[in-house]
Parts: C-alpha cells; structure tokens; sequence
C-alpha cells in the first residue's frame, strides 16, 4: 500500500481571536499564507471523530478508468482489481492498520466505543444498512439501463460489499443495499449479489415488487425548525440495522451547489411521494446555497439517531464526477475530465472513507470548489461560498450561526458531529492535523 500523508510546507497563520459574523463564517483569523480557496478561511470548527479523529483517506489510482465511449456505467469501463484494492487499502489507511481485515474491526469497535459499547466489535447477525446515491439510475418502474446520468459506480459498490464480507466478516444475508426514492437496475442488482456476494439484499423504489423500499411509520422524522412539508418515514431496512454505511457521490448539485455525505439522505426518507419524497417534505429550501447561518435540514440527517448515530462508515464515489445530480446532467468526456493536479486532464480515479462526516464533506467541498471543470459547468458553486453553510452548522453544532438547538430526533441535543475546515492552499492539500496541529483534518493520500 502506497500512503502519502501530506507534512507540513511552512504554510503559518495568525494566533487572532476568533468571533462568527453576522453570515456565520468565523472573523478575525488570518488566512495561511498562499491560501487560494473562494471559501473564507477559518480555524477548525467542532472536534475530530473516528478511529483517528478527523481523517479522511484519499485512494487515487487514475489507471481504474479506461472509459472512451458508451454508457459511463458499463462494468468493462473500470478496472475491478484496481478498485478493490483501493477499497481494501483505504479501509486499513482509515483505522491506522496494515491489513482491511485489521481496519474493519478498529471501525466497528471505534464506531460502538463511541456509541457507550465499550469492547465490541460487529456480531454475525447485525444488520447493516449501504446507502447508496442512485438519483441517475431513474425512479420506479421498468429498469431503463439507457441513462448517462450519475449514480453509485457499480464496480466500487461491488468492491464495497465484497470488502465487507471478505475482510469484514460480515455474512452477505445481513446487508442491504438501498436507495427508498430511486431505482437500483437489475444489472446493478445481478453484478453485486454475484458469487461471495450472494445473499445481499436490495431495496429501492419498486412499488409493489419484491424489493420495495418499506417505511417504517413508527419512525417519522423530526427537524429541529418547524416547517411546512409532508411527515417523512424512514425505511424499515434502516430502523432494522445496527449499522449504516454512508456511499455517496462526490458531485455537484444544480440547486445547492453541492451533494455528498449529507444530501444522500434524501434518499433515505419515504412519504406519499414515492419519487419526490425531499420535495413533498419540503426540505430543498433549508439546505446549503442560500445563504450562511441558516438553518439546515442537513444537520438534522447528520445527527438524527437512525442515521448519522448509526453510521460506522463514510465514503464518496469520486471515481467519474459529475457537475451535476439526477437527471440534470448526462456525463461525457468534457464534464468529467479534472484539469486540477493531481488529475490533470484526466478522471478523478478516486474514493475518499472517513468516520468523520464534517470532515469527508469538508474535503469533497474543497475539492469541487477549487476544479475549474466544476465551475464551468455548475453555475451554483461558482464563486458561490454560501454552499458550506451547512458544514459550518455541523461544525458549531453546539452553537450554531444560526441559533438553531439541533436535536437527534430522539430528543437529544447534538453537542458535536465532526470537525469542519478548508485545506491550505489547491496545490499542497493540507489541514491543521498535517501541519501538526492537535485539531482538525488529516487527509491521507494513497496510490498514486
């Protein structure tokens, strides 16, 4: 396993007190010196969580996309030996250890220390729950393969689950790929359930057919600021597990600039709006471009105890970024090829892992803030810093810019999530834990 972790360049800032401004971003705090970002810098906000607080791992490897032509999702595109490696690697890389096998078991025991379970790993039986992002696999209905849209990589999903039984012990029986408002095609379906994967159950927006996504309507979801919208239920694969895995995409969003860790949880919510259900809740106005100290339902899903308290593992599918969700933007060569270093003119090729969800976030933001393919394609982003909002209200979660008291949905107040800053400078890369610092991010590189 390659590993880069990103020292110190001399890069320094001033010792300044800090204060949150009336927009909630923190004033009073010098820049580092070549700092480069549209994102106002500041200090680390909140507290590094995980096994290595605060790490987020960055697997690049740019020979695992070979696609030239033909639908972008095609299996052949990719190379799986290559990707499973990264998944492997990356896993090991997260929880500090030489071997995937060694990693799972840090994570779990890490993710349930934190959870009051002191000295207990994964037990064979225990659910678990893979979120996976299909907005671009289209809704219900007949599995219509001929999309150029964004979704989960297949390939990466299978190297996910197979991770996860192989060095995770985890019997495929006990997992459940899901996705409550989208489809999961039968393609999709047939290549992760394959061989050592068979027995791994999928559900998803198949009304009336076997693989349907149930809720659970003794779970409605309650957010911290009363607002119009319909009541929401989550899925009864989510309230049966002990576990969540979070896999996003790493991409753009045509409404609120971006969509990573958080936002997946759209998908993870059911009302009478099978195909809609974010919209029949009323949730689009209360995410992140609109402007900073403002309330976010983001918040909400990252620390309401059926979800963000459940997840032992974070990651985004950065293997081919789009600028873009769902349906608004058909991936092609233009609007996929990086012209930042290190990709420089070729695909992203990269998986990022954290148990850190303000951190992952913060780094995917990083990253598509400062690609000039993102920009040029996403007129939301664009020049447009507002689109962190809801990383510095998880970062504050204590004490919020905008006043709000988040609550668990259970009640419970959130107190912290995990700790939000932006890298150094676009060249270098680095946060406050690669430079030495007692707080903040460490991003970890390895491949190439």
């Amino acid at each position: 396993m390659s590993l880069m972790i990103f020292a110190s360049c001399g890069a320094s800032s001033q010792n300044m007190e800090e204060r949150h401004g009336n927009n909630g971003n923190v004033i009073g705090v010098s820049a580092p010196e070549g700092y480069d970002s549209t994102f106002p810098w500041h200090e680390p906000m909140g507290h590094g969580v995980g096994v290595m607080p605060g790490r987020v791992v960055w697997a690049f490897e740019p020979d695992c996309v070979h696609w030239k032509d033909g639908y972008w999702w095609n299996t052949d595109n990719f190379n799986e030996q290559l990707i499973q490696k990264m998944i492997t690697d990356g896993i090991a890389s997260l929880a500090g250890k030489g071997t995937a096998k060694e990693g799972w078991s840090a994570l779990f025991m890490a993710h349930n220390e934190a959870r009051g379970k002191n000295g207990i790993g994964y037990k064979a039986g225990e659910k678990i729950a893979v979120k996976a992002n299909m907005n671009g696999a289209g809704w219900s209905g007949p599995n219509d393969e001929r999309t150029a849209n964004s979704f989960t990589n297949p390939v990466a999903l299978r190297c996910l689950l197979r991770s996860m039984v192989e060095d995770g012990g985890i019997p495929a029986s006990d997992i459940t790929v899901y996705d409550a408002s989208r489809n999961i095609p039968q393609y999709m379906v047939d290549y992760c359930s394959d061989g050592i994967l068979k027995g791994v159950n999928f559900s998803f927006s198949d009304e009336g057919g076997a693989n349907d996504c149930l809720p659970d309507r003794s779970v409605s979801l309650i957010w911290s600021k009363d607002f119009s919208g319909e009541t929401s239920y989550l899925p009864l694969c989510i309230t049966q597990a002990e576990y969540l895995i979070n896999f996003a995409n790493l991409k753009g969003h045509s409404m609120n600039g971006i969509t990573l860790t958080a936002k997946n949880h759209f998908g993870s919510i059911i009302n009478s709006s099978r195909n809609a259900s974010p919209v029949a809740a009323g949730l689009h106005r209360f995410v992140s471009a609109n402007g900073m100290g403002e309330y976010t339902v983001l918040v909400d899903l990252m620390g309401h105890y059926q979800l963000g308290k459940k997840t032992v593992l974070y990651l985004l599918d950065g293997i081919i970024v789009s600028p873009s969700e769902g349906s608004t933007t058909t991936i092609n060569s233009d609007n996929t090829h990086w012209q930042s270093a290190p990709f420089n003119g070729g695909y992203t090729a990269s998986l990022f892992f954290s148990q850190d969800p303000v951190a992952i976030d913060a780094v995917g933001a990083d990253f598509l803030m400062n690609e000039p393919t993102i920009q040029r394609y996403n007129s939301v982003i664009r020049n447009n810093p507002n689109v962190e909002n809801y990383l510095h209200e998880a970062g504050s979660v204590a004490d919020a810019p905008s006043g709000t008291v988040y609550k668990d949905g259970n009640g419970n107040v959130v107190t912290n999530l995990g700790v939000h800053e932006h890298w150094n400078n676009s060249t270098d890369k680095q946060y406050s834990r690669n430079l030495g610092k007692d707080e903040g991010i460490e991003l970890i590189r390895i491949g190439q």
